[in-house]
């Protein structure tokens, strides 16, 4: 069976447990605290980041977009009306350009920024970067939440999925980043109830059960967390 090299706040990771959930993909599940830098991690994802899926032939796929194309592919053709990257190229491109904005873009302003101080310091040792989170750091990416729920919010107003008319990799890759920010309970669900909506019927899909039963060490999530209801 597959490989995939994971981590619970890693919002990569999350999209492709959400992508393979949807096609029916199975995987072995191998969590990866990435940030340690292991030699076996670095070996196969010089990157040394997640995801990783180690086919059944060993050959090593990294990455979060490269392992979404390649599971379209080889397993999402055959899915037809229900295919998560679709097959006209003009909404091809924006299912794209949205997984690029989220996965990329969020992750860069606001999710990677609030992971690193609120999990991954304080796991670390101080002569590696660990300690106690800068409270600058957090409180620029807290800002920029706000902007980035408020473009969610105008997409899922505007449009039945994020993408178009289908779900996508595009609400994946969105509700994956956005599940990691609603496990640290640093969205206000109150302010954008057009977003709210749509994460709701996200959350509500069995592709989603396995997220909602992550925990971190150390840090619970809050307590809608796996409410299907908020």
């Amino acid at each position: 069976m597959p490989e995939l090299l994971h981590h619970p706040v890693s919002a990569a990771s999350r999209f492709i447990r959400l992508v393979a959930g949807e096609i029916g993909f199975a995987t072995e599940m191998v969590e990866e605290p990435y940030w340690q830098r292991r030699p076996e991690l670095l070996s196969i994802n010089p990157a040394g980041q997640v995801p990783v899926l180690v086919a059944d032939n060993g050959y090593a796929l990294c990455g979060a977009t490269i392992i979404a194309e390649y599971l379209d592919e080889v397993h999402g053709v055959f899915k037809r009306d229900k295919r998560l990257l679709p097959g006209d190229p003009y909404a091809r491109a924006e299912t794209r350009r949205l997984i690029a904005w989220f996965l990329d873009k969020m992750e860069h302003d606001v999710t990677a920024p609030l992971v690193r101080e609120r999990i991954i310091k304080p796991q670390m040792p101080s002569n590696r970067g660990g300690g106690s989170p800068d409270s600058k750091v957090l409180r620029i990416a807290r800002a920029n939440i706000r902007q980035h729920m408020k473009y969610l919010s105008w997409l899922a107003a505007s449009r039945p999925w994020l993408a178009g008319e289908t779900l996508s990799y595009a609400d994946l890759a969105a509700a994956a980043g956005l599940s990691v920010l609603d496990y640290l309970g640093e969205i206000d669900w109150a302010e954008q109830p057009h977003a709210k909506d749509w994460y709701q019927r996200l959350k509500s899909r069995p592709a989603f059960r396995p997220l909602l039963a992550d925990r971190v060490r150390a840090l619970a999530p809050v307590a809608h967390y796996a409410d299907l209801d908020f």
